[in-house]
């Protein structure tokens, strides 16, 4: 298809600067295909859901993978930044570096405060993306991010204002429990303990899969036709146990309900070879667009995404893309808030 179907004019003032106060009150605009749209909020998901349905959550947590520092060649340093987007292996991780010209294979690198991380380009590839490979590894490094790192927020939020300390909880799930992504599942943030334990009474089911989201989520399309659009590939884990409970879910009757793309997608994986859902571990470069046959998800919760993007297309091939581009339209004259830390939408699928 044209990437130019997925285009649409977006106010910048509908993009939200921080998130809804408390979480769960940001507006969620229901999408019902060839039903009339729904005005709502994320706590109408308890007159929307149903005993016996299962949602399910990614319990990624963003590390704050934003690490400044310095390029040491001989004599000569260059002050350079890196967003960590993939990680390779336990000391290696692939990074977008700014400025990347900067940077050649085997230059050495001083990161964070008083340059205690160190660190050694060993690959550059043409899109501005550098391998790093740090000195420390897997725990050890893990936390020397933690310590030093700033939290990666979304190249459109960061153009409009610095990154401050609530980020650092306004940017994390209340669930994330699995060390690994470089950007947040964003429907996921506007769930609250209090609404979780609602759910729960209801006799809606949580369950936990892992995707480890990578900045790559942010870069644009820039081809014409999405099937010369390359995805990057993330890491995910649907363990066994998890598959077992969402199957005898469904054998009954039950509906899943996908907080965010990165859920969906995990799942969608997970199904693709089969039909049928099953344990996955893992990368999964999934590139879903209008035409897809869903295998999985019934339900998808997920925020408003940027025009052009693979995950508007992922939306669109859900619910439709006339239903999607209504809904848009109508979400952006009604003044709803857009992107990571904006509103929510309910889709129900096609």
């Amino acid at each position: 298809m044209r990437v130019d179907d997925f285009d649409f004019e977006l106010p910048g003032e509908c993009i939200a600067l921080h998130p809804a106060e408390p979480r769960d009150s940001a507006r969620m605009l229901i999408v019902r295909p060839g039903e009339a749209l729904e005005d709502g909020r994320v706590t109408d998901l308890l007159r929307l859901l149903r005993a016996g349905d299962v949602l399910v959550v990614n319990d990624t947590r963003v590390l704050p993978a934003e690490l400044t520092g310095t390029r040491i060649r001989g004599e000569l340093s260059a002050n350079v930044s890196f967003n960590l987007h993939k990680r390779v292996d336990a000391n290696t991780w692939r990074a977008f570096a700014r400025p990347a010209k900067k940077l050649h294979l085997l230059d050495r690198l001083e990161l964070g405060d008083n340059g205690s991380i160190a660190a050694t380009v060993t690959g550059k590839g043409e899109t501005g993306e550098i391998t790093l490979a740090f000195d420390l590894g897997g725990a050890e490094l893990d936390e020397a991010i933690k310590a030093h790192g700033a939290m990666p927020l979304p190249p459109y939020i960061e153009a409009k204002r610095h990154t401050e300390e609530r980020d650092k909880s306004d940017y994390q799930t209340v669930y994330a429990a699995r060390d690994g992504a470089v950007a947040a599942p964003t429907a996921g943030l506007h769930f609250t303990e209090n609404l979780l334990q609602q759910l729960a009474d209801l006799g809606v089911s949580v369950e936990r899969v892992t995707l480890h989201v990578g900045a790559g989520t942010f870069l644009p399309v820039k081809v014409d036709d999405t099937d010369d659009h390359v995805m990057h590939a993330e890491w995910g884990d649907i363990p066994a146990a998890v598959v077992e409970r969402i199957l005898a879910a469904k054998a009954k009757g039950g509906r899943v309900i996908a907080v965010g793309t990165t859920s969906l997608r995990l799942l969608e994986t997970a199904a693709r070879a089969t039909g049928t859902l099953q344990p996955f571990v893992g990368d999964t470069d999934i590139f879903i667009t209008p035409g897809y046959r869903f295998n999985a998800v019934d339900m998808l919760m997920t925020n408003f995404h940027l025009p052009r993007s693979t995950l508007f297309m992922l939306v669109s091939a859900f619910a439709g893309l006339d239903t999607m581009r209504a809904a848009y339209a109508h979400a952006i004259g009604n003044g709803y808030r857009f992107y990571s830390y904006g509103d929510a939408s309910l889709l129900f699928r096609a």
